[in-house]
């Protein structure tokens, strides 16, 4: 995982509550429009855009469900980092394969880097790619614990994608699996970026 990636899964894993994201709703209408602005649930004091994605409640509940995360359970975190910020959420998907696979921890964190800065800091372990035609980085590190990762750029900075393989073997998988299945679901995410 990337430094970015790094720190702001470290804040997390300290940070994370197992509240639902629903009950933490803050969404503001607008009077004079029919369409709603959420405030981001945290800001910094970079001077950065805000992150105005939130994974945990942004990505419809039945499009995670549909590709086989547990949409209840998921969980929220708030990382001011006070030079940039990221939001995370992470879930779960348990598709047990006795001798294969455990299942799948999906974190994903949308914060206020750049694309550049994360090519800049991942390049050596980072391809450019594509994802519906956005700018993206795949981040396969071989000395990585089993994870596959997707950087998409946004209006703001980039959303991570760091989905880690749990196997169920002492052996380890190929490094070749370890992103199976993963591009499709990030493309049935992206149209949800901003």
């Amino acid at each position: 995982m990337g430094r970015w990636g790094t720190v702001a899964f470290a804040a997390l894993a300290v940070v994370a509550t197992a509240c639902s994201p629903s009950a933490a709703d803050d969404v503001m209408s607008d009077e004079a429009s029919t369409s709603t602005t959420r405030t981001p649930r945290i800001t910094d004091d970079s001077g950065r855009p805000p992150v105005t994605f939130d994974p945990c409640y942004d990505i419809p509940d039945d499009v995670m469900n549909a590709a086989g995360y547990d949409a209840g359970k998921k969980e929220l975190a708030d990382m001011p980092m006070g030079t940039y910020t990221f939001l995370g959420c992470l879930y779960k998907k348990d598709d047990y394969i006795p001798g294969v696979r455990r299942g799948y921890g999906l974190n994903i964190l949308a914060g206020n880097v750049t694309l550049e800065e994360e090519s800049q800091k991942n390049g050596h372990i980072s391809e450019p790619t594509s994802i519906n035609g956005r700018a993206a980085l795949l981040r396969v590190d071989p000395s990585a614990s089993l994870a596959c990762t997707y950087v998409l750029e946004t209006n703001f900075g980039i959303v991570i994608f760091d989905r880690l393989y749990h196997s169920d073997s002492v052996t380890r998988p190929p490094i070749e699996v370890w992103c199976d299945g993963f591009e499709e679901l990030i493309a049935s995410i992206e149209p949800f970026l901003n």
